[in-house]
């Protein structure tokens, strides 16, 4: 089988049963690998795995590729205007105005070196970008079937989060898992808090595959975000801090986890992570410790 069910095009109608129905009694099921989690480990989900095979996409400010912390791009657009002033997408150098875009790129590439790495240039200054820019990226790599897309941005305007969320619900059935960091202020943004989102904030220890489950959400998990050295346009490197750069930790090891596991669904791979994090009680009562 070349390709997943989740990305063929829908079945038609089947006479004589209800909408989105399946006449089981009649038409065989096709067998498909299954990613069983009897026993989940850090061993099981990523040992001797590095990101091969998966496709990420990152939506930011763009992507220096020439960077070596990033090691090329497979792909670069940027979010333009058409004749009409409607935004649409367009391919265009691999570069970064800003350098938050490479700075993520360069965290998921440190942690997943086999990953096939895009970027989405929604943003101009690292900061700043407009709603409809947002949709209008996030959308197109949610139907390029990216794997996984990095967003460590959000908006405040209330008015694009029922798009957005619309957006969230596609990507979560085309089984397209989004890593969304926090806001960096005590305020209401979206998407990262949306249920079907990987959320992620920071934690202050040096460490980038250590990472813990937040028992107290919206942000799901915590992972390296104080004092991070990151990828800098230009070929340099600076030390940041944001839960911008905690989220690309956590795609990273989201990107070696399905590069082992194919076949996961992105509440699977939700299960791994808690399963796995560092602070995560195991069943023998004693405290999980990572292998």
């Amino acid at each position: 089988m070349t390709e997943p069910p989740w990305r063929r095009e829908r079945r038609e109608h089947y006479p004589g049963m209800p909408a989105w129905s399946l006449a089981t009694s009649r038409q065989a099921q096709e067998e498909f690998p299954v990613s069983r989690q009897e026993e989940v480990t850090r061993e099981w989900a990523m040992a001797g795995a590095d990101g091969s095979g998966v496709r990420v996409c990152v939506v930011d400010s763009g992507v220096d590729g020439g960077h070596p912390r990033v090691g090329g791009l497979e792909r670069s657009v940027v979010v333009a205007r058409d004749d009409d002033g409607e935004p649409t997408l367009i391919d265009c150098d691999p570069v970064d105005p800003a350098g938050h875009g490479t700075a993520c790129a360069g965290v998921i590439r440190s942690i997943a070196p086999g990953v096939a790495l895009s970027s989405v240039r929604v943003l101009t200054d690292g900061k700043s970008g407009t709603g409809k820019a947002l949709l209008a990226g996030l959308r197109w790599a949610i139907d390029e079937g990216f794997d996984l897309i990095n967003l460590s941005l959000s908006t405040t305007r209330a008015e694009f989060q029922p798009a957005l969320r619309d957006l969230a619900d596609r990507a979560y059935f085309r089984r397209c898992l989004l890593i969304a960091s926090a806001h960096n202020m005590p305020v209401l943004s979206f998407p990262w808090t949306f249920s079907s989102i990987v959320s992620v904030a920071s934690h202050d220890e040096p460490d980038p595959l250590t990472y813990y489950y937040n028992p107290a959400p919206p942000a799901e998990f915590y992972a390296r975000g104080v004092r991070v050295p990151v990828a800098w346009p230009g070929g340099k490197e600076v030390s940041s801090t944001g839960n911008s750069f905690a989220a690309p930790h956590i795609t990273g090891i989201c990107a070696v986890i399905m590069s082992k596991h194919r076949w996961m669904t992105p509440f699977q791979i939700k299960s791994v992570l808690y399963l796995t994090a560092d602070n995560v009680a195991a069943s023998n009562g004693g405290t999980h410790v990572p292998t």
